[in-house]
Order: C-alpha cells, then sequence, then structure tokens
C-alpha cells in the first residue's frame, strides 16, 4: 500500500466481529491504510491472535448483546487511541429456521435479532459522541442480500432488513453531527463455514452468481474502506450491495431458460 493509499492515517477503528472473516478481512484492509484498529469480538484466542497479526492493532473481548460489555469496548478504544473515527458493525448470528414457522423457538428468533440488529444499536449509541468528536466519523454496517430477498433465514433476513432501516434512520441522525452511516449488503461469502465444501461454493457460484464466484471477505472489506473513508464523504444512508450481481440478474431462470430452448 503506497503512501497515497493511506485513506486512514491518524484514524481510529472498531470492528465488531472482527476477529474472523469479514471482520479480520476489514481489520486488515484499514490498517494497511493506516488505521488504529480494535478488534472487539467474542472468542477472545481468536481476537488476540488476529491483533496480535495486524501492525497497530489491539482487541477486546465483548458480546454485542451485552450492554455493559459494548460501552466498555467503545471506551477502550477512545482511551487506548484517544479518539474514534470509524465504527464496523460485522458482528452477527444465525439459526435454522424450521419447516413450520409455528415451530420457530421465540429465544432462538429473539438472540438473532439481538445479536444482528440490537447489537448494532448498542455501539452505535455509545459511540456516536465520539464519531461525532472526530469530526469525520463514519459508520458501515454490514447487512446481507437477505435483507431484499427470501434465502432462507427468518430472523436473520428480518434482522438485516431491519438494520437497513437503522441505517437510513442513523443516517438522518447523525448527518447534522457530521456522521456518515450506510450499509453493505454482501452476498454469499466465502468463509469458514464453508470449509471442506469448496466444490460446493464453487458450483454455487458458477450457477447464481453473474461474475462467476462466490465472494471473498476483501471483496466486502474493500467495500468497507470505500465507504468508511473521505473518498465517500458525500454518501449516507445507501446500502451498497456487494453481491457479485446475484440480485441484479436471475443466472438460474436463464440457465434453466438456455436448456429449455437447446432442447427445442
Amino acid at each position: 500500500m503506497t503512501d497515497a493509499l493511506k485513506r486512514f492515517a491518524g484514524y481510529a477503528a472498531l470492528i465488531t466481529g472482527g476477529a474472523r472473516g469479514v471482520g479480520e478481512a476489514t481489520a486488515r484492509r484499514l490498517a494497511s491504510e493506516g488505521a488504529r484498529v480494535l478488534i472487539a469480538d467474542i472468542d477472545p484466542e481468536a481476537a488476540r491472535k488476529t491483533a496480535a497479526d495486524i501492525p497497530g492493532a489491539s482487541f477486546v473481548v465483548c458480546d454485542v448483546s451485552d450492554t455493559d460489555q459494548v460501552e466498555t469496548a467503545v471506551a477502550h478504544a477512545v482511551e487506548h487511541f484517544g479518539r474514534l473515527d470509524v465504527l464496523v458493525n460485522n458482528a452477527f448470528a444465525n439459526t435454522d429456521d424450521t419447516p413450520l414457522v409455528e415451530d420457530q423457538p421465540e429465544d432462538s428468533w429473539n438472540r438473532v435479532i439481538d445479536i444482528c440488529l440490537t447489537g448494532a444499536f448498542r455501539f452505535a449509541r455509545a459511540a456516536m459522541p465520539h464519531l461525532e468528536a472526530s469530526g469525520r466519523g463514519a459508520i458501515v454496517n454490514i447487512g446481507s442480500v437477505n435483507a431484499e430477498v427470501d434465502f432462507d433465514g427468518h430472523a436473520y433476513s428480518a434482522a438485516k432488513a431491519g438494520l437497513a432501516s437503522f441505517t437510513r434512520t442513523l443516517a438522518g441522525h447523525g448527518g447534522p453531527r457530521g456522521v456518515r452511516v450506510n450499509q453493505i449488503n454482501p452476498g454469499t461469502i466465502h468463509t469458514r463455514a464453508w470449509d471442506g465444501r469448496e466444490r460446493g461454493i464453487a458450483e454455487l457460484g458458477r450457477a447464481l452468481y453473474p461474475l462467476g464466484r462466490v465472494g471473498r471477505p476483501e471483496d466486502v472489506a474493500n467495500a468497507v474502506a470505500f465507504l468508511a473513508s473521505s473518498d465517500a464523504s458525500w454518501i449516507t444512508g445507501t446500502t451498497l450491495r456487494v453481491d457479485g450481481g446475484l440480485l441484479a440478474v436471475n443466472q438460474s431462470f436463464q440457465m434453466i431458460l438456455s436448456a429449455t430452448d437447446d432442447e427445442a
């Protein structure tokens, strides 16, 4: 990374769920451009390992469903770095759908909503005064294409749709305070959840994604870096799809239609 691309020199960023996957890739990307990064994650060993591998990074153990831990994490960032410029709400939870909605346990539904949506609210609430004080504050929420189209995961989809709405309302609240708020909706991302299923995920990419592959954590991290940077200084309240064209083109329909034409 050249000095000309060090957009985050002097910045401090806090990333929830930052120990692995998209969170880890985002921490690495922001740090590569000069940011000091605090990784907030529920897994202490993974957070410690990732932070140790990123120059200038620190970590804090945090469950985003615990208000005290959230406030402690934000306070730690401000105390450790002297400021807070960027918040990335990446932590999430998911649960399998039951065959019938009436069989869905309420506790599992509530936990997903609490982590994915209310957790982002908790962090935004705690961080907002410090982001305002920085004079260049930015929040980037990590949503999902599930917010827009049914891909199963009822609670997860509802939470991510709610997060998109919260992003817009928070942008209106944060704008006069100099804080921009945006969301990224990724498609399928090849994280450790797909380990051992490389053939399947490759086939998924070819079948459903116009760009011929599923996403990588770095694809999302690149978008986060843009939205958090001064390059996006006049962008707020928007949701950016990082989905390889999944929602723009009905790839499976076109393949079926093509096969039908071949048979004619």
